[in-house]
């Protein structure tokens, strides 16, 4: 029991180290790449192609997690997320390593315990998405009279006019708010349209913010591709409302996994409780059966949350 213990609190001290160690490294890197980014292209390009490859795939994660949280309209950023991801993941290492006594068992706890709160955000996304879908097409029509009312030159008035108008339902509301925000206070359109599109995640959207982007390029009118655009819409309302009724299937199939582990594992207890408790918690074969079942229903959420993007595209 004393040896238990001293394990555990040597395993303490030496996870709150490697979190400092890491923290400290992860602030000097990211400090570096704010430097790089502020220099002129002309310095900044050299540098950029010789940048490892380890800096390349940090700074692309770091950039789709960014995009992930601004989409969901969340105040962390990126690199703090990440952050806490990477402690989540040395949780879940010496969790894998107690319960499963193995470095096997270590390297997927950690993988997936630091793949739920990632995974958390995708879903909440997707819920957000298909709530979203309901009200696109009336806030697109909404959009097109305003652009219309305001001469077909200015995309930001007329967004701007959407957002005063109040006649926009639900989650479409913060969507647009969301987006002139950004036009009108970021240097980068094209960034500031990808997280619309992002936030409402079918091909309607990105229609419409290729749409956008000619418009505030080129200055051109695209008041007949908006309206072509709707009508579009309109026929295929009835073909998005089988679209989601597969989406909900899905949905449902991820969680079907889990509820037929618990339904064997009780079924087990009720008829060999001594046998099921030696075998799931002390026997390395069983405790190696509940860590592929675990791993098996993660995978499934991975692959339901791939579908549904599939689907939505």
């Amino acid at each position: 029991m004393i040896f238990h213990v001293m394990t555990l609190v040597i395993v303490g001290v030496l996870f709150i180290l490697l979190m400092y160690i890491i923290e400290k490294l992860m602030l000097v890197v990211f400090t570096r790449q704010r430097r790089k980014s502020r220099l002129t292209p002309v310095v900044a390009a050299p540098i950029l192609h010789h940048r490892s490859r380890v800096q390349k795939l940090v700074y692309k994660l770091i950039t789709h997690l960014d995009h992930l949280l601004q989409t969901l309209r969340l105040s962390i950023s990126g690199e703090r997320f990440l952050h806490w991801l990477l402690s989540i993941a040395l949780v879940g290492g010496v969790l894998g390593w107690y319960m499963f006594g193995s470095l096997k068992g270590a390297i997927l706890c950690s993988a997936m315990v630091a793949g739920i709160p990632y995974m958390s955000l995708r879903m909440l996304l997707i819920h957000r998405q298909l709530e979203a879908q309901i009200d696109f097409l009336p806030a697109i029509e909404l959009f097109y009279q305003c652009y219309l009312i305001t001469g077909e030159r200015q995309i930001k008035i007329a967004l701007a006019k959407v957002i005063e108008e109040n006649r926009i339902a639900g989650p479409m509301k913060g969507i647009f708010e969301q987006l002139y925000r950004n036009l009108c206070v970021r240097d980068n359109d094209e960034e500031s349209l990808d997280i619309f599109a992002h936030s409402l995640g079918h091909i309607w959207a990105d229609y419409f913010v290729q749409m956008i982007k000619v418009a505030l390029q080129e200055g051109v009118s695209i008041s007949s591709s908006l309206k072509q655009l709707i009508q579009d819409m309109r026929a295929a309302r009835r073909a998005n409302e089988q679209e989601r009724h597969q989406l909900l299937e899905i949905r449902i199939a991820n969680f079907t996994p889990i509820l037929f582990l618990l339904l064997f594992i009780v079924i087990n207890f009720k008829y060999n409780r001594e046998q099921s408790l030696y075998y799931y918690f002390y026997d390395q074969s069983g405790r190696e059966m509940i860590l592929h079942m675990i791993t098996m229903i993660f995978l499934s959420f991975l692959m339901g949350i791939y579908l549904s993007r599939k689907k939505m595209g």
